[in-house]
């Protein structure tokens, strides 16, 4: 199915099914323990042996020697698999490093060998005989000191520069203006499930379960590192304890264990170990951006630049912090670049709403400095720089842009006008404030298949290799696939994961609801077609509700037009360049209240609301837990979240759950989330969009915001901890 001109009225608009809040179809496997994670395989292959992967010992160099003898002779070990036993190796198109290093070293617990053995406990204890010396080579660890250096970046996914009229000459004419620098610092997806799979070779054919957000991604590049073709790959990822954007892309348990299943003949069974798991895999990017904002007294934003430099390993790509900044604000002259610095730190790459979270940590603060600066309510001069158009292209619409609306309903339900100036409200010891920033989040769409399959009994199985990371995709597919049929949830089968399934969008990017259910979407109007068509009834008229069909006067159940047997179809929704013509985003206002120990520098945030316009909500249950989930997220990023670099050594010092801090249940306090009524046409059939990341863009900043409300103490580095606060804070009253 082409998806070239605007959605015009179809089944999904009947909402009987669609929009509901229905419980999640995968919840009760989940909370009975019957969901099979990556790990959790125990009946798919015969005799699974353990591995175990030893990772460098240090950032930047080479191996001069791996003795791996005593680790052979070990007890129960069955093989030891090393850069020079391994074969020849490639690399995956969206990997970075290598995902095997040796003899040559990228980065600080790159994988350099894999203990293959009868237990885990076995591969554990051959894996420390290992014996390794390296020559260690001068590195690149600190992006403040590398930012002189840094270059404009060759691979983006946006363009690297964007300049509209004079950016320079109209700042320096402005009347008012703002020219402040801010931090984010690098930050992990910190899962709660690990990367971790279990491979088995038949001949020459490999089955790999694993934890994957993009199975065909996985399978091509897992094909590529191998050398074999990817029609010998099967990847089956049915489940998966969250990702947040980093198991996008392969990662080594797969190849490894793929790998150990072949030296060792048999399955082999591999998860990287938790403090493994930051310096190994990939992680969101530390910036330093300078934002540049020049108004009229009025409050009119006339100039407005975004700069942010970010660092990565040779060849990959800048974090996009400026994205945002090019669509979210009107502003005649306007400004933006990405410069990209080479760090020998582990791979950076994509974590929950890549660029626009790190971005609108810094624009949305600096739009709250320059409120204060013109005297305004932070709020109305959002709503007076708004923009129904891209701004960057004025004659390009938004496709939808209720952002003012979100920003009017979020202050009038969160009482925002009975905010206080900074630090005039006190309760005790404590300083109370109030915050706020905007969301913005685009909405992207990317092709995606779906099979779908009727029965005689009028059943419906649908088969996709879309994955489900913990979002609902079981879900809102069954629901698109009921309310496109006419049947109740209940009669429609959701098959997910599998690369023996049609290729679908995947999780990702905040396009994978909107985009995976219009593939459904699509296979099921093909399904209503040879469905009325094997029933000798017109498919231009037929209507499909309550399990039958109805056209010309005649009412057949479902089920009859398969007989003994099944109608299969199979289709994918492609789209066309409906985003090209208009700007298609979706919007959020964060409103957020805390309270910070005027003697310790403790903040706590005590309230929350976001107000979201996403299009069409497809599941508000589903939807309210995403928002609230990326909400915590946001929290984390503003109080507490921080990998530690060690730029003498090149790691992240702390990579583990112990002191990598993220927020716990007593963090989290009353959240509440609004959607705006949204139907967007020019999305898709289904006429959605996304929210799971949308829910994030925008927290930091409020939280920030609302500090400074509480205190009067601007903190323009994030996380903003106890010691950026304690020594401006008054003391006891």
């Amino acid at each position: 199915m082409k998806f070239d001109t605007p959605a015009g009225a179809n089944p999904i608009d009947r909402m009987r099914v669609v929009g509901q809040p229905l419980d999640r179809i995968d919840g009760p496997r989940k909370v009975t323990g019957t969901a099979t994670y990556a790990y959790e395989w125990h009946d798919v292959a015969e005799r699974a042996a353990y591995g175990h992967v030893v990772g460098a010992g240090i950032a930047k160099g080479r191996l001069a020697s791996i003795d791996i003898s005593a680790a052979e002779r070990a007890p129960g070990v069955i093989a030891v698999v090393t850069a020079a036993n391994a074969g020849p190796l490639g690399k995956g198109k969206k990997n970075t490093a290598s995902l095997l290093g040796g003899p040559q070293i990228e980065h600080y617990h790159q994988a350099i060998a894999l203990i293959v053995a009868e237990t885990f406990e076995q591969a554990r204890a051959a894996a420390g005989l290992v014996r390794v010396a390296y020559v260690r080579e001068p590195g690149r660890y600190s992006l403040t000191r590398e930012t002189p250096h840094a270059v404009t970046p060759q691979e983006s996914e946006i363009p690297p520069d964007s300049e509209v009229g004079d950016f320079e000459g109209a700042f320096a004419a402005a009347e008012i203006t703002l020219d402040a620098t801010y931090t984010t610092p690098d930050q992990s997806h910190s899962m709660m499930e690990p990367m971790a799979s279990l491979a088995d070779w038949d001949g020459d054919r490999l089955t790999v379960w694993t934890s994957s957000q993009m199975i065909d991604w996985w399978r091509s590049d897992l094909a590529r590192t191998l050398g074999i073709h990817a029609d010998k790959v099967r990847v089956v990822s049915p489940y998966i304890g969250g990702g947040f954007g980093a198991k996008l892309f392969l990662r080594a348990d797969a190849v490894l264990a793929a790998l150990g299943a072949r030296a060792a003949k048999r399955p082999v069974k591999v998860a990287l170990h938790r403090p493994l798991i930051p310096n190994n895999t990939t992680h969101r990017p530390a910036t330093e951006q300078r934002i540049r904002i020049g108004a009229s007294r009025d409050g009119t934003i006339t100039a407005i630049g975004h700069e942010s430099w970010s660092g990565d390993l040779a060849g990959g790509g800048p974090e996009p912090a400026v994205q945002q900044t090019r669509l979210l604000y009107a502003g005649e002259h306007r400004m933006s670049r990405l410069r990209l610095a080479t760090l020998d730190l582990p791979e950076g790459n994509a974590m929950r709403a890549p660029g626009e979270t790190p971005g609108m940590m810094a624009l949305e603060i600096a739009m709250d400095e320059m409120a204060d600066r013109l005297g305004m309510d932070p709020v109305e001069f959002r709503i007076r720089n708004d923009t129904q158009v891209d701004p960057e292209q004025p004659g390009r619409p938004f496709s939808q842009r209720q952002f003012v609306e979100c920003l009017r309903q979020g202050a009038a339900r969160f009482g925002w006008a009975r905010r206080k100036p900074h630090g005039s409200v006190r309760e005790g010891r404590w300083l109370v404030g109030m915050g706020m920033a905007a969301g913005f989040r685009n909405a992207p769409v990317m092709k995606s298949g779906a099979r779908a399959r009727l029965d005689g009994d009028g059943r419906v199985t649908i088969e996709t290799d879309m994955t489900d990371i913990g979002t609902g995709s079981y879900t809102i597919i069954a629901q698109t696939a009921a309310e496109t049929m006419g049947l109740p949830v209940e009669a429609i089968e959701v098959r997910l994961g599998d690369s023996d399934f049609p290729v679908s969008a995947g999780s990702g990017g905040q396009w994978g609801a909107n985009s995976a259910t219009a593939g459904v979407y699509a296979a099921c109007m093909k399904l209503r077609e040879v469905v009325a068509t094997r029933l000798e009834l017109d498919p231009s008229t037929a209507e499909f509700f309550d399990g039958r069909v109805h056209a010309d006067g005649r009412s057949v159940p479902l089920g009859e037009a398969a007989g003994d047997g099944q109608i299969v179809v199979q289709d994918a929704i492609e789209f066309g360049d409906l985003d090209e013509c208009k700007q298609i985003s979706t919007f959020a206002a964060h409103f957020v209240e805390v309270a910070v120990d005027a003697l310790t520098g403790e903040t706590r945030v005590r309230r929350m609301l976001a107000v979201c316009a996403a299009g069409r909500i497809l599941n508000p249950k589903q939807a309210r837990s995403q928002v609230i989930g990326a909400m915590t997220m946001g929290v984390g990023a503003a109080l507490c979240e921080e990998l530690v670099v060690d730029d003498g050594r090149g790691f992240f010092v702390n990579h583990d759950l112990t002191s990598y801090e993220v927020p716990v249940h007593a963090d989290i306090p009353e959240q509440d989330v609004v959607f705006l009524d949204e139907a967007d046409a020019d999305s898709s059939p289904m006429k959605a969009k996304g929210v799971g990341e949308l829910g994030l863009c925008g927290v930091p900043a409020a939280i920030a915001n609302a500090i400074h409300n509480a205190t009067g103490i601007r903190v323009r580095d994030y996380p903003i901890t106890l010691d950026k606060l304690i020594d401006h804070l008054p003391g006891a009253a």
